[in-house]
């Protein structure tokens, strides 16, 4: 009887690492909707104020922006490419904003952040991130 309970519980933990790959950020297993098929990068009630990225690329360095879409690719640490129907724009969201949540290419998302124009190619410094 021992035995069993001692076998049962040594399957339990060798078991237990593979059910903890549940690390938040991107998940690139699903590939993202092609730019046709998006709609504005907004599924939902109209929205007051329409913001993409080929707007966001145009304002002053320094402007908050508002995006929705999908991040397509992670780049590095915690660069994204992120993609709407207008474009692509590479953002920097920390682990901390991400708060656990997890989410693929095919997820809708909306952020906000602040443009930040002086690397070579703009870029978005998140703030608040929502997955739709």
């Amino acid at each position: 009887m021992k035995k069993a309970i001692i076998a049962s519980l040594l399957a339990l933990c060798v078991s237990s690492p593979a059910l903890a790959d549940d690390k938040p950020g991107l998940q690139e297993d699903k590939a993202p909707p092609p730019p046709h098929k998006l709609d504005d990068g907004y599924r939902g009630i109209e929205d007051a104020r329409v913001m993409n990225v080929e707007h966001a690329k145009t304002m002053h360095d320094g402007a908050t922006v508002t995006l929705h879409g999908n991040i397509i690719k992670k780049l590095g640490n915690d660069t994204y490419r992120f993609q709407d129907r207008t474009g692509e724009i590479d953002v920097m969201i920390p682990e901390a904003v991400f708060q656990g949540k997890q989410f693929s290419p095919d997820d809708l998302v909306r952020f906000s952040g602040s443009l930040d124009k002086k690397h070579k190619n703009p870029q978005v410094r998140v703030t608040h991130f929502q997955k739709q």
